[in-house]
């Protein structure tokens, strides 16, 4: 069914043209609509009380709200697993057994499993949805993958970073997960050595991380590669380690800028470049506004980015301000992702499962397996999110949903209840003469739920 995501993005025209989006003004409150629009994108699902609540701000009263509530350098407020914590060695021994070592990848192998059911929890519980929105996102920026760490406590770690830095500083975050133990494994930086250097974290903190492709040529990821030589981890504790012996000390050239560079040099030469601001500015674009960024409003806002010595709030602070956030054109512009789609419902449902594996099961039958992105790009979103596979997981989670009468019927009593499920008006209107309880139900399996 390759035509589907076309399919859902008419209906989301359709509602678009059919939504009622009252006329703005900075004094008045923002009303229902936009109360639903501005939590739906920085957050996981609102609910009709999170609703009501802003409904009485006005839009920068609301954004303002919403970012007084983001935490960074904290933890989580779930506690993780116990093994989280522990040191130690990061692989069997080399003359470990046979059975041993088919041991620890079957225990590695639960232990995901199991943090991946912790981080649905801790989207379930947070009292600041942003900061774990940006954490996902930030995992779907600097990628690295349980399928080949193979080490669940090192994702664990890289989690905890992304999360203490969520709405922090993107130079600090820069530096900190380009020596995350977890990215020194994924991207082969280990294997970075003088006088036979490694290019793959150098190309890829260029190519994905900072400046984006068409700006840095092949001799300058060669160069870069040079001053990332040593970086390494101790095996017997999982931790960074620099290598001096290992280092390549000799002068460097990075994009028109000559020394002896090592690598934290040349995150500050990537870091000086415009281009970096505006790559991420342009992919938090995607992620709160709609599918295709506004190339002048990127650059202004990617100007105030570097100004601010790249705080990460000031950019996600002025996309939730701008005209083109509130623009009646962005209500249902996005397709939930996986994550979106099942932590919103069970949060609009008011469901708080003891035991949130099988939704973490079902997040990744849906595409997004969580600590597992495809490969460095990490998701493509959008519309590849709905496919003629995935599509058949989303209907029949939603519609387990419906069919719980207690679900429905205790959604039913929310005054509103229909408005805040869906971003735009519903394409499978209820009968006329539907009772409270059939009408949740249609609009739970409306196509228009998938939007954002």
């Amino acid at each position: 069914m390759p035509a589907l995501p076309r399919r859902v993005a008419r209906f989301a025209v359709a509602g678009i043209l059919a939504a009622a989006v009252p006329a703005w003004s900075a004094s008045l409150p923002m009303g229902e609509a936009d109360a639903r629009h501005l939590l739906s994108r920085t957050g996981f699902g609102p609910t009709a009380a999170d609703v009501r609540t802003f409904a009485s701000l006005s839009r920068d009263e609301g954004v303002d709200r919403v970012l007084a509530a983001t935490r960074t350098r904290v933890t989580a407020v779930t506690p993780p697993p116990a093994w989280t914590a522990e040191t130690g060695p990061l692989r069997p021994a080399a003359a470990a057994a046979p059975e041993e070592r088919r041991d620890f990848a079957r225990r590695q192998a639960l232990r995901v499993a199991e943090l991946r059911a912790w981080w649905v929890q801790e989207m379930l519980a947070t009292p600041s949805p942003l900061t774990e929105r940006l954490t996902l996102f930030w995992h779907n920026h600097f990628v690295s993958s349980q399928q080949k760490v193979r080490v669940a406590r090192l994702m664990y770690a890289q989690n905890a970073l992304y999360r203490s830095e969520a709405l922090g500083n993107f130079a600090t975050l820069l530096h900190a997960a380009a020596k995350d133990p977890a990215m020194v494994v994924y991207l082969d930086s280990a294997q970075n050595r003088k006088g036979a250097p490694n290019e793959n974290f150098a190309r890829e903190v260029m190519e994905l991380f900072t400046l984006g492709q068409g700006h840095y040529g092949e001799q300058d990821v060669k160069e870069a590669a040079r001053a990332f030589t040593g970086w390494s981890l101790d095996r017997d504790t999982g931790t960074f380690l620099f290598r001096p012996r290992l280092h390549d000390d000799g002068d460097k050239t990075v994009l028109g800028r000559t020394g002896r560079f090592d690598g934290d040099a040349v995150l500050d030469v990537l870091l000086a470049r415009p281009e970096t601001a505006e790559l991420v500015v342009g992919k938090l674009w995607q992620e709160l506004v709609s599918p295709v960024p506004d190339a002048r409003e990127v650059a202004r806002i990617a100007r105030a980015f570097r100004a601010a010595n790249y705080e990460i709030i000031v950019p996600v602070r002025e996309l939730l301000r701008s005209a083109a956030f509130w623009a009646p054109a962005q209500r249902g512009a996005l397709v939930k992702s996986p994550v979106d789609l099942v932590v919103g419902a069970l949060r609009q449902l008011d469901q708080s499962p003891a035991d949130t594996r099988p939704y973490a099961l079902a997040v990744a039958g849906m595409g997004q397996n969580l600590f597992a992105p495809p490969n460095v790009r990490g998701w493509p979103g959008g519309d590849a999110w709905i496919n003629s596979n995935t599509l058949l997981a989303r209907k029949q989670f939603v519609d387990r949903l419906a069919r719980s009468d207690a679900v429905v019927m205790e959604l039913a009593k929310a005054p509103a209840a229909q408005r805040v499920l869906l971003p735009i008006a519903p394409q499978l209107p209820s009968p006329p003469d539907a009772d409270a309880a059939l009408a949740i139900r249609t609009t739970l399996l409306d196509p228009a739920y998938q939007l954002k």
